[in-house]
Order: structure tokens, then sequence, then C-alpha cells
């Protein structure tokens, strides 16, 4: 088992405060001749601690996903009444005995531990007692406003996907394996793939979006309306993005959406063809955006 210098936290949206964390600790593994890695949990601890978890900005996957474009090694563990009940020094133990910990790296204001004991100060001086590598991150701010997962779900919330990129440090994403919906898209020409929305995650406001998705390593621009499709009295919300120059079959195949820009609230309109209007609208609004921008499809 490899000696690894451990990041602390459970991620939500792996945003700028996070990459602050992970790129001290993968500064730390160099040093120590590590692996750097992230230990993470496979549920919200409030969801036991409180009873209820606020939503989330990405599913455990998706974390895991980001976690990984910078870190050799994630650790994903259950938040169980048994990890409830560890005590903080034990749960560093844990880490040092079963994964190779060597080292730590947390945030200034991160709690872990029974009863959330443990913090910044008291790992500082375990880490210190052990002769372990190890660095407490003070909180990150963009525009002067702190960033935090909290924050980065209101954004997301009204739609600000541009000022969420700004706080996450890359775009909002979400990735789901495409399932069968109505067709009505494909009788319209607009070929649209569903995505489930999986229960537990902060919906995006109502609306139409610009998206990216890569697949077979291209990326396609997406126009993709999240909502419950009022012209059609669509029932349930559904995440249907419309890739945008792709042929092929998407059902039952995994892909990623990057939320790039908001285009328009999403409303009802007085006919099919009404909507298809529009539709090619934000077609053409989409492709441009992509277009002046260097992350995009020319």
């Amino acid at each position: 088992m490899n000696k690894t210098i451990f990041a602390l936290g459970f991620f939500d949206g792996v945003h700028l405060g996070h990459r602050a964390l992970l790129t001290q600790c993968r500064r730390l593994a160099q040093e120590q001749h590590c692996d750097a890695g992230a230990v993470t949990f496979g549920s919200h601890p409030d969801a036991l601690v409180f009873g209820s978890a606020p939503v989330l900005i990405n599913t455990p996957s998706d974390r895991e996903r980001l976690l990984r474009r910078d870190m050799d090694r994630v650790v994903t563990l259950p938040f169980d009444e048994k990890m409830h009940n560890t005590d903080w020094e034990d749960f560093l133990n844990l880490l040092r005995r079963d994964y190779g910990g060597a080292g730590f790296v947390c945030g200034d204001d991160f709690r872990f531990g029974s009863h959330g004991t443990g913090n910044g100060k008291l790992l500082a001086e375990y880490c210190k007692r052990e002769n372990l590598p190890y660095a407490v991150v003070p909180e990150q701010t963009v525009h002067g406003t702190r960033v935090s997962s909290t924050y980065i779900r209101t954004l997301l919330e009204d739609g600000d996907m541009e000022e969420a990129a700004a706080f996450l440090g890359h775009p909002h994403i979400l990735t789901g394996k495409v399932i069968h919906g109505h067709q009505l898209g494909r009788t319209l020409g607009i070929p649209t793939a569903n995505l489930p929305l999986p229960p537990g995650l902060a919906v995006p406001k109502f609306g139409v979006y610009a998206c990216l998705v890569e697949l077979e390593g291209k990326p396609y621009p997406a126009v993709t309306n999240i909502g419950t499709r009022p012209t059609v009295n669509g029932t349930g919300i559904t995440v249907e993005p419309w890739l945008l120059d792709y042929q092929g079959d998407l059902y039952g195949r995994e892909i990623t959406l990057e939320f790039y820009k908001f285009l328009r609230p999403e409303r009802k309109f007085p006919t099919l063809e009404a909507l298809q209007k529009e539709i090619h609208h934000n077609a053409e609004q989409t492709r441009e955006f992509f277009a002046q921008e260097p992350f995009g499809a020319n």
C-alpha cells in the first residue's frame, strides 16, 4: 500500500476552496514522495447527525470524478453510526493503519470525529506529535465572497452558471446514463437525450442552458432544457440535452454535461412550432457562445 498524504473533507462541488486543499496536499505529497489522496464520504454526515442533509452539487460519482483529476487516490468511506461515533484521533489512526495515511491536510473550518470535536488545530497538534507532514488551509474568497458549497448551490438555483464556474473553478457538471423519453424531440427534428435527475441534488433554475458534452474525444455543444416541459404538459423534472452536430444512438450511454450559460427561462409556448423555432434559436446562441470560447467546438 502506497503511503499517502490525505486531504480531508466532504468536497461537495470540488470548488476553489477544496482546490486549495488539494493543491497543498499535492505539494506535500511531492515533498514526501507519497501519493496524494482525498478522503470523502458516501453520504453527507448531516443526514445521520441531523436527520436531513443539504441538497448537493454533485452525485458521489461526479464528486469522485472531479477529485480524481488531481488526486492519485480517492477514499470514499461510509458515514454510518460507527463512523459517527469514531473519536477524531481514532479516525486519523484508522486512515494511517488501513489506508497508508502519512500526513493530512484540512480546512481551518473542517470538523471531524465524534460530535465534530476534531478540527484543524487538533489535527496540527496530532501531526506535530506524530512527526507527520500537515497543512491547515484558510478559507478562500472570490470577489470578496467566501467560497462555499452553500453559496454555489444558490448560484445554481439562480441559473448563474458563469458565476458558479468562477467559484467552482470549473463548469458545473452532471453525469447520467441516457434513458428513453417520449421521442417528441425526434419528431420535431430535435433529438434530445434524456438524463434522470438524481434525488438530493440542487436543481438548477428551470430553463435552457448552453452546455458541452465530450464524446469519443470530441466536444459537442448541447442545448439543454431543465424543467417540466410545460408546452407538452410534462410531469416531473427532466434534463434534456440536444447534442448539436452529433449523429448516433446515445441510449444507455453515460454522458457528462458541462453547464456554461443560462439562455432563457422555461416557459409554455402556444404551439409546438413556436417551441421548435425557439429551440433552434437557442441552438444558434449556443453555437455562437462556444465559437467565442477557447474550449468550444469550432
